[in-house]
């Protein structure tokens, strides 16, 4: 018998034809672009966290919402498992030395609430730790927000059946064969303790100062398109046009007396894209 979901999600949806969806994708990455100028011109500084059960589709979700951004600009903190050094120090501490300076974009691909779920259910914390966390949680984010911090938190939400699903699609992937841990399939057994986790969790950071957005993601595709779109609508950026007009200078004429090295002096990497096309007076 499956188990019960950790809320319930809506009727299976018709899925967005995929030329509907890339014609929208970059229209919001344009959008994600100018959002980018925006942060740059006017200082702002914006943190982005995403979390939610494993397999839930944030790691796609991120790709995209990165893929057009400069790295210098928006960054991704996926932060390891913490140092015996890092266990030392205030919980808070290791991800403070993340968060954005001026013009900066800070993308949390999981964050400090590894204490309310994974650390909580596979007692990686002691109840007391777990507990502090709840009471001090609200108060860091509303110290990052009194500082002028925009802050965006985002949990993708999957049902037990779907997760299952992709977990067994990573196995005979060899490309995401490595998304899969230990700790991802002891997961499955332990749905429940993840949802009443989560929603403890919910009880004490879902404020209206620094709110949960869910994001349904039984369709990984609908959950991209709906999250960047929210996180558009969330920031009230302008499209900003440079100072000055671009335009690119003219090429200047050669100048006399260079002669680029022979070819055989250099050592170029194996044409393996021209052995693919294979013989040209081949028929196929």
């Amino acid at each position: 018998m499956s188990k019960k979901p950790d809320h319930t999600h809506p009727a299976k949806q018709k899925k967005l034809p995929n030329k509907v969806y890339e014609h929208e994708l970059f229209r919001l990455q344009s959008e994600l672009v100018k959002l980018q100028e925006w942060v740059k011109a006017t200082g702002a500084r914006v943190v982005v966290v995403f979390e939610g059960r494993d397999a839930a589709g944030k790691g796609g979700t991120i790709k995209r919402l990165t893929e057009y951004l400069s790295p210098r600009v928006a960054r991704i903190a996926a932060l390891p498992v913490p140092t015996e050094r890092e266990k030392t120090q205030w919980y808070f501490q290791r991800y403070v030395e993340h968060l954005p300076s001026a013009g900066q974009i800070v993308v949390f691909d999981r964050s400090w609430y590894n204490r309310a779920g994974v650390e909580k259910v596979m007692g990686y914390c002691t109840p007391q730790e777990h507990a502090r966390f709840l009471r001090q949680c609200p108060i860091f984010e509303q110290m990052l927000i009194d500082d002028g911090i925009l802050l965006r938190k985002y949990w993708f939400s999957v049902s037990d059946d779907e997760q299952l699903r992709r977990f067994r699609g990573r196995l005979t992937d060899p490309v995401r064969r490595w998304k899969l841990s230990t700790t991802d399939l002891e997961s499955l057994h332990r749905w429940e303790d993840y949802s009443r986790a989560k929603d403890e969790m919910f009880v004490h950071t879902d404020l209206p100062a620094s709110p949960w957005f869910t994001v349904e993601s039984e369709i990984k595709k609908h959950a991209r398109v709906n999250m960047i779109s929210h996180l558009l609508s969330s920031i009230p950026y302008t499209d900003v046009q440079p100072a000055e007009k671009i335009e690119l200078p003219d090429r200047p004429p050669a100048s006399r007396g260079y002669e680029r090295p022979p070819r055989e002096l250099s050592t170029y990497v194996p044409d393996v894209a021209a052995q693919l096309l294979g013989d040209p007076e081949r028929s196929y």
